[in-house]
């Protein structure tokens, strides 16, 4: 004949053990060397020992997962801002060489339309040539084409 506290204790037992590790307690005592043992096993009872609760399982159990993806985000926002700084420092380097660029296709041009300084450049050779009125103007005519095709101003 099985008794109904058998029953009841069987019942709770069954419970404990299913509960498993959310439930799980761990036991901390001194060996006989000294040495602090911990174990989810309780301790010889020649020993005294203190139990002590197990951390309680995370609430979100994709957490893990939720850390890394968003440090993955992190990382690529980080990198995306990088790149876009470079890329805005090399659009206004870009930008200043363009600038320069006008600036001396303007100049030279305006030497050029001065047809009473002669402008003289050196040859292969080495010696210096003045430059004759069909070449000022194909001179002229790059600078313009050039400053048309850069859009500068004037």
């Amino acid at each position: 004949m099985v008794r109904p506290l058998s029953i009841a204790f069987a019942g709770f037992a069954l419970a404990i053990v299913a509960a498993g590790p959310a439930g799980a307690t761990v036991y901390k005592w001194t060996d006989s060397q000294g040495r602090i043992v911990y174990s989810d096993q309780p301790p010889p009872t020649s020993v005294k020992g203190e139990q002590l609760q197990a951390a309680p399982p995370p609430a979100n159990p994709n957490a893990a997962k939720e850390l890394a993806q968003q440090e993955a985000d992190y990382r690529k926002h980080v990198a995306d801002e990088a790149a876009a700084r470079a890329s805005a420092a090399k659009a206004r380097t870009a930008e200043a060489d363009r600038t320069r660029a006008c600036a001396m296709a303007k100049a030279n041009l305006l030497q050029l339309a001065d047809r009473s300084t002669p402008i003289t450049r050196y040859g292969a050779d080495g010696a210096r040539a003045t430059m004759s009125d069909s070449a000022r103007a194909e001179e002229q005519e790059r600078l313009t084409a050039f400053m048309r095709e850069h859009k500068c101003p004037g």
